[in-house]
């Protein structure tokens, strides 16, 4: 059975979150994307507490496809260590499931 997966990560612009979202769903790694933000993190970093403002890019995939995804956002971030996380969706409609696995079926 086929695991249909949320996936996020954070970007320092729309800019670098826009660009993630259309070269994964153009590779067929996420059959969707949405970016949203701005938002306002909090986090530690380097040791010290921070704040900033980042946009979210989240993602719709399998997880046949998310090692291949998960690559992609790593090597096409700006920053050396994003935040790539998943989480798995227990339910959603049909067809709308089979559509994702359709749209993120590698060609042959």
């Amino acid at each position: 059975m086929t695991d249909h997966l949320l996936v996020t990560t954070t970007t320092p612009d729309r800019e670098t979150a826009a660009r993630l979202a259309a070269s994964a769903v153009g590779a067929k790694l996420a059959a969707t994307a949405q970016v949203h933000g701005p938002v306002t993190s909090f986090f530690w970093h380097l040791g010290e507490q921070g704040e900033g403002e980042e946009w979210m890019a989240t993602f719709k995939t399998t997880s046949a496809r998310y090692a291949d995804l998960e690559a992609h956002l790593v090597v096409e971030h700006a920053w050396t260590n994003p935040e790539v996380t998943a989480i798995k969706l227990n339910r959603g409609s049909e067809t709308y499931l089979r559509w994702l696995e359709t749209s993120t079926a590698p060609e042959t």
